[in-house]
């Protein structure tokens, strides 16, 4: 911000003026001033004490009526021990609404030529079951991550690695050849993903009979793991896959496009879409090929019974398996023919992986087997490692069929929301159609708001009927306020009231708007330090301080009856800006904001 830096300047020419010493902004800790206390700014002024040779609360004292002296930003001060805090000039303000104001697109930084390309993965289903909870989490950081880098004027492309192959897709298909009886999705009426999900969870069924079956016979748990002929069987239809066999790569082609088009409606529900798609059935013979190069080349080894490996002991790790015995690819093998044929497609400066702090470690292993590889961009990988999400009943499993649907959870957080809207009133006089889309709208704004305002390295525990909470930190709570200024524009515009380009910088303010300005201005800020530390919550919780600071001016203020014009005018022009920044914010997260509700 620009307020910020002519602060800066003004205190490196006070402590110049003052003591004859040259301090740098590097080394000003000029930050904003707790609620608690008065004042805009606090200085932090301990770092000068060698150079005055006083005690803080002294050094403090001068420093702040130099600036009240000899600068037209400062307009009073006061010491608490060793923080100056400092309040600017209401002039100052006004300059700077105006500069907001006059901004289109306030914040947002666009790319140009020169601008560094970042690669963002997110999403990364496999292809034997739908998406649930935990993707959602994936999909909404994966997509508000990338809209924030965008916003910081860097060229984004957003990709997805599809697991399309692979013992689990085996799974499901090995039991709808044996249990499906021809079923479709046309045939049962299901998404072509729950479909096949469901096939995935048979097969479990089956195998735990099984297992259960041959341990009553005597085998321990290993044994009969080892003696499953359901398991060998999946087995076996893995190695015709890969051996190109036609029956069996025919049935993979059929079912994965049932899970292709479930997959694509439930992305357009959450409003998440990709660049580019990359799928492992596509890549992971590049992975083989690259591996069993480095294998050559010394930089791996094979053991006797033909599988190969990386030894890692020199970096502090363990051995890890790159190709089994039996020639089939890992994770690992996958994940490196993705990456090369990544860099081969694009000029990438920055690769970002958008998964689950459970593959911590693999993601390490990997920056460092690429490195290995001798590819430039190993070292500079980024894992954008994030928390699990649970329900209020705690943990999910895929396998037995006990996770939270995506397109389950999205049909209740619309349903939920329709019927808390029309409890509240917030539905009458407006038509059926437009009430289904705000129910939409303010349903997914809460599914999407409750999971991004959480930091993303925590663990969270997802809670539907808390998210819809037209009050507190929600997503709903934030879309009406920004309905509610939209509500006053359009009585503004009725009233034939004409918002000005430009304020008069000699109103009078009082302190709860001078703040409120301040926080409107601090957006520029929070995009750029969201970007830095790939954090979209920043985000999140400033537009809902926003929001709450911008609820409690209106309370306290009138605006269109205030009698005083040129305060009306900057009423408007404040609660303008204030809806236009949570749009922005909002926007960046992937979140819908009505201008009714």
């Amino acid at each position: 911000m620009k307020l910020e830096i002519k602060l800066q300047d003004a205190v490196i020419k006070s402590i110049e003026a003052l003591y004859g010493q040259t301090v740098t902004r590097e080394q000003l800790s000029l930050q904003k001033t707790k609620k608690e206390f008065e004042g805009h700014y606090t200085l932090v002024v301990f770092p000068f004490l060698k150079m005055s040779r006083k005690n803080p609360e002294q050094t403090a004292q001068e420093i702040g009526e130099w600036l009240v002296s000899n600068t037209s930003e400062v307009e009073r001060f006061n010491v608490i021990k060793g923080f100056l805090n400092l309040s600017v000039s209401t002039v100052c303000w006004l300059e700077l609404l105006n500069e907001v104001h006059s901004t289109g697109n306030y914040g947002i930084r666009k790319a140009d030529g020169n601008s560094p390309l970042v690669m963002v993965e997110y999403s990364s289903p496999n292809t034997n079951k739908p998406l649930h909870l935990g993707h959602i989490r994936n999909n909404l950081l994966g997509f508000a991550l990338s809209e924030v880098l965008k916003a910081n004027g860097n060229k984004v492309v957003k990709t997805n690695i599809v697991n399309d192959r692979g013992i689990h897709i085996c799974k499901s298909m090995l039991a709808w050849k044996k249990w499906g009886n021809g079923e479709t999705p046309e045939s049962s009426g299901k998404k072509g993903d729950h479909l096949v999900g469901d096939y995935y969870v048979l097969f479990d069924k089956h195998y735990k009979a099984e297992l259960a079956e041959l341990q009553a016979k005597g085998l321990s748990k290993e044994e009969a793991e080892a003696q499953s002929a359901l398991m060998a069987e999946a087995r076996n239809m893995l190695r015709l896959w890969e051996a190109g066999d036609m029956e069996v790569v025919s049935m993979w082609e059929m079912m994965n496009s049932w899970v292709y088009a479930g997959f694509d409606e439930t992305y357009k529900r959450l409003g998440v879409d990709f660049d580019k798609i990359y799928y492992e059935s596509q890549t992971y013979l590049d992975g083989k090929e690259t591996v069993l190069d480095g294998l050559q080349k010394n930089i791996f080894y094979k053991k006797e019974d033909g599988s190969v490996w990386a030894d890692l002991t020199n970096d502090g790790l363990d051995h890890k398996l790159l190709l089994r015995s039996d020639g089939t690819s890992v994770y690992m093998t996958q994940d490196i023919g993705t990456a090369k044929l990544r860099f081969d497609d694009y000029p990438i400066n920055t690769m970002v992986y958008v998964v689950g702090n459970e593959q911590n470690y693999h993601f390490q292993v990997l920056s460092i087997l690429l490195d290995k590889l001798g590819f430039e961009f190993g070292k500079g990988l980024v894992h954008f490692s994030y928390g699990m999400v649970e329900l209020p009943e705690g943990k999910m499993k895929s396998r037995e069929g006990t996770v939270v649907d995506a397109d389950d959870m999205i049909d209740e957080m619309i349903s939920t929301a329709k019927e808390t809207s029309e409890e509240l009133g917030k539905l009458d006089g407006v038509s059926e159609e437009e009430a289904n889309n705000i129910a939409r709208i303010v349903g997914m704004g809460a599914l999407k708001y409750f999971i991004l305002k959480v930091d993303p390295k925590k663990n969270m525990t997802f809670n539907p009927k808390e998210s819809i909470d037209f009050n507190g930190n929600t997503g709903p709570f934030i879309q009406y306020t920004h309905a509610r200024i939209q509500s006053v524009l359009r009585k503004a515009a009725e009233q034939s009231l004409i918002i000005p380009e430009a304020l008069n910088t000699d109103i009078p303010l009082s302190v709860k708007e001078e703040n409120l300005i301040q926080q409107v201005a601090d957006y520029a800020t929070i995009v750029k330090q969201a970007g830095d530390e790939y954090n979209p919550a920043l985000i999140a919780n400033y537009i809902y301080d926003l929001t709450k600071e911008y609820n409690q001016f209106y309370h306290d203020y009138t605006i269109l009856k205030e009698e005083n014009t040129e305060l009306k005018n900057f009423r408007l022009v404040l609660s303008e800006n204030v809806a236009r920044i949570i749009k922005s914010g909002m926007g960046l997260l992937g979140i819908e904001v009505p201008d009714r509700m």
